[in-house]
Order: structure tokens, then sequence, then C-alpha cells
């Protein structure tokens, strides 16, 4: 699950952040800092500065009730509902939906995506059109604070050095309601989880999650290129 695996990196403004890096998780240490260099550079026709490394777009449409902390980037015609939390450390793409309830936190958000109900996304990124259902989360911290293992279904492993990682979604990953992504989860694009699953580890592309009792995967059928 390498990131020329996992995302079109066309579809984020963050897009130099992944260069030099394998696997994705390794820019969630850099999100901070690429955010304080990048915001100043942006174009002030297009991105307004609303604080102390707090860049959002002027097409953004975001809720008096919100609460935004920097350093963050807001994309364009992106919605922020009311009730939200952004705490920081935050990339959000184009025409995306942060919704009700909804806390990020050291995140790259790419375009299009949409965490519209009651979801906490930490230490995580979502690629291009990727959705999480009412109530779904992302776990970032082991109960047992220990430093994250990505976990093959072959038993390979890979040590990522984190404390804090919470998921890798990539494009067009689908997560249904009220479902939890342990830390260290890595999902393929074009996946499907369905609601109330408990997901760990790494799971293939275009594949259906099921869990009921036993975590089950299958492979989707084949529908030819979006």
């Amino acid at each position: 699950m390498k990131i020329s695996e996992m995302y079109d990196l066309s579809h984020t403004i963050a897009g130099e952040l992944f260069e030099g890096v394998e696997y994705p998780w390794e820019v969630l240490p850099r999100i901070k800092d690429f955010v304080l260099k990048l915001g100043p550079t942006l174009d002030p026709n297009i991105y307004e500065n609303k604080g102390e490394g707090i860049w959002i777009a002027r097409s953004a449409l975001i809720a008096p009730t919100a609460s935004i902390n920097g350093p963050v980037i807001i994309g364009e015609d992106t919605e922020v509902r009311p009730g939200a939390f952004i705490r920081g450390s935050a990339i959000i793409g184009n025409n995306c939906v942060v919704g009700n309830s909804t806390e990020i936190k050291n995140d790259i958000l790419f375009d299009n995506v949409q965490v519209p109900h009651y979801n906490y996304v930490g230490d995580s990124v979502l690629g291009y059109r990727s959705h999480m259902g009412a109530g779904s989360i992302t776990s970032n911290v082991k109960s047992d604070k220990t430093l994250v293992t990505v976990k093959y279904m072959d038993g390979r492993s890979i040590e990522t050095g984190l404390k804090k990682f919470g998921a890798m979604l990539g494009d067009f990953v689908e997560v249904g309601c009220n479902s939890v992504l342990n830390p260290g989860t890595v999902i393929g694009p074009d996946t499907n989880v369905y609601p109330l699953s408990m997901v760990r580890g790494v799971i293939p592309a275009h594949s259906i999650v099921k869990h009921s009792g036993n975590l089950e995967i299958v492979q989707k059928e084949t529908r030819g290129d979006r």
C-alpha cells in the first residue's frame, strides 16, 4: 500500500508533501510544518488568511459555530458545518464536507472527501472522494500506548515508529456508519466497509469488508475504469 497505489496526487494541494516518501503515513509528522510553509504562498484572491496559521478559501462555507485552530488550510467550496472542530495541522481539500460534531486533527483530506456526521478523524489521510458514514471514527492511539505497526494479512508487518496513526483511506473508499478503524489501518482504493465493522491492518483495494462476529473480506467484481 504505497502512495502510488493509494492516491491520485492531482486531487490534493498537498501533493508536494508526499514526494520523497514511500508510504502515506510517513507524511503525518510533516503536516504542520508543510501547512505553515504553504499557507503564505497561496493566492490571496482565492484564500484568505483568517488568523495565525489559518487559510480558508473565500468560497468555503464555514458555520459560525465551527471551531477552527491553526495551522490549517481549507479548500475551495468546502463546507464546515455547525459544531465541527478542526484542531489544527490539517489540510482539507476542495469540495469537502466536515460535518456536525466532526473532529479533525493532523489530517490530510483530499478533494471531495466527506466526513459529515459525528466523525473523529485523527492522524489520518483520506483519499479522493472517500467517505466516512455517520459515527465512524479513526482510533489513532493503541490502548497500550506502544508504537503502531501496520500488519498485512499474510503476516508481514511494517514498523511505523509512530505513536499516533489513525487510518489511511485510499481514493473512493466508503466506510459504513459506526465503524471503527483501529490504529494502523490501511484501506486500499475503491473498497467498501460495511456498517458496524471493526477494521485493522491492511485491506486490499477493490474489496468489501464485512464484520459480523468474524472479519470477512471478499473481492469486488471488476467494474472497469472510472
